[in-house]
């Protein structure tokens, strides 16, 4: 029994439930590690095979993946690529038979949040899913506001784009007026016209944002 755990008690309650997907071709491994889980209020979606998890209609929810290194084909290594090549983000926590020291190496650089040997050690185990589930759930909220940012920054006209760009590098009107060859007065207009679209109420709201759209003076006119 776990008695200290907090895992379901940190979570957010207005997100989304996370889940967590099980990859092991060890059905006993599998089964008791998704007993663990669901013990402490998690949701948990298991798989015999990289493949079953592929082939899956997983839930749009905040999560991560526990994954054994060694499965039948593609290795767990190999699938790690496999999740970053079809751009599923989810966080990855190894769990292994052996105590490998160069493969939990190349696990740990390929951005695996934890390399556990097995038998798992239950908090260990615990501790890494609330990491990835954390990881997760912030990539999410990230994503979600870039998201918004954009529409915000496609509703800007081209020349309000340009003018928010250069606003985000720390020009002042008159240095931007001289590079755009227009009035200060014109963009003193399009500034507070793309200021107030993007709703920004300061200099450094609008270089933050300019950096999370990856906004640059060059490629202002194609975003």
């Amino acid at each position: 029994m776990i008695g200290t755990n907090t895992i379901g008690e940190r979570r957010d309650m207005t997100e989304e439930q996370p889940v967590v997907f099980v990859i092991d071709d060890d059905g006993m491994v599998r089964d008791a590690v998704k007993d663990l889980l669901r013990s402490v209020g998690l949701t948990v979606e298991s798989f015999g095979s990289a493949q079953d998890f592929l082939q899956s209609k997983r839930s749009d929810a905040p999560g991560c993946i526990v994954l054994d290194v060694r499965l039948p084909g593609a290795s767990g290594l190999e699938f790690q690529r496999t999740l970053v090549e079809s751009r599923i983000p989810l966080p990855v926590i190894f769990i292994s038979g052996h105590g490998d020291i160069s493969m939990s190496v190349r696990a740990i650089k390929s951005g695996a949040i934890e390399f556990l040997t097995k038998p798992l050690r239950e908090q260990e185990l615990l501790d890494a899913v609330q990491v990835g589930i954390e990881r997760d759930q912030a990539r999410r909220r990230q994503a979600t506001l870039v998201a918004e940012l954009q529409e915000r920054f496609n509703s800007l006209t081209s020349r309000e784009r340009e003018v928010f760009a250069l606003v985000g590098t720390g020009r002042p009107n008159k240095q931007i007026a001289h590079q755009l060859e227009l009035s200060e007065m014109t963009v003193k207009v399009h500034r507070s016209q793309a200021l107030r679209k993007m709703r920004a109420r300061s200099l450094v709201e609008v270089v933050r944002m300019a950096d999370k759209l990856g906004v640059s003076t060059e490629k202002s006119e194609a975003i």
